[in-house]
């Protein structure tokens, strides 16, 4: 055994992390493999559509997938589609989808409610070898590997879109014990702070959520619906 593949924690044909890789370019997938090969990994099957990544995945089981959005027929989201697929079917199997540029909802969209498992990287990612072969670990591994503008752009599209971001946690909590119909005695004792914090808490949750002392004691009532409408 050489010393890079001892470094790499490689002891065996057998811990070789085991790959499919889905790509329409003929010159980028062939670049993945050699890529991967080199790091100490088996690409178990390499191809260049959606149906075949389902195929390839069927058969081979692999620990993590690495999958282009766009591919043949309509090049528009069918690796996407096919990466929801092994999401939902092949839960053990982790899925790496490369993009060209920053989709928001392809990568909402894959993410779901379980970031595990998954990843999204621009494909410019590919060319830092490193970066890319530890978010493909991560991966494999259960974990999460986001690009940086993904993130970025996520987190402002969800506080354009969250009304409650403008919240602390605190007023977040308030807000919810609202809902939940507790009175300001209720929700100081639920949370253990005074009725005056509480009351503070609520004044400022009026105001960041736009709420005008003219709508009374409506206030209160349509804050709740807010909360319930996210």
């Amino acid at each position: 055994m050489d010393e890079s593949a001892e470094l790499n924690g490689v002891t065996g044909e057998t811990e070789r992390m085991r790959v499919v890789i889905a790509e329409d370019s003929v010159l980028l997938r062939e670049g993945i493999v050699r890529l991967l090969e080199e790091q100490h990994c088996t690409v178990v099957a390499a191809v260049g559509d959606g149906d075949s990544l389902l195929k390839a995945v069927e058969l081979h089981r692999p620990e993590v997938c690495v999958v282009d959005v766009r591919m043949p027929p309509t090049f528009t989201d069918e690796g996407l589609r096919a990466a929801l697929v092994i999401r939902e079917q092949y839960a053990e199997v982790g899925v790496l989808v490369l993009s060209q540029y920053v989709e928001e909802r392809y990568a909402s969209e894959l993410i779901g409610g379980n970031p595990g498992g998954v990843g999204y990287l621009l494909k410019d990612r590919v060319a830092d070898v490193d970066q890319f072969i530890d978010g493909l670990r991560r991966v494999a591994g259960g974990g999460a590997a986001l690009d940086p503008e993904v993130i970025s752009q996520l987190l402002v599209r969800s506080r354009q879109s969250d009304p409650l971001a403008v919240l602390s946690p605190r007023e977040q909590d308030v807000l919810r014990s609202m809902a939940e119909g507790k009175s300001n005695a209720g929700i100081a004792q639920a949370l253990v702070v005074g009725e005056g914090a509480v009351e503070k808490h609520i004044s400022n949750i009026f105001m960041k959520l736009q709420l005008a002392p003219t709508d009374g004691e409506h206030r209160r009532v349509l804050a709740v619906l807010k909360y319930l409408e996210t």
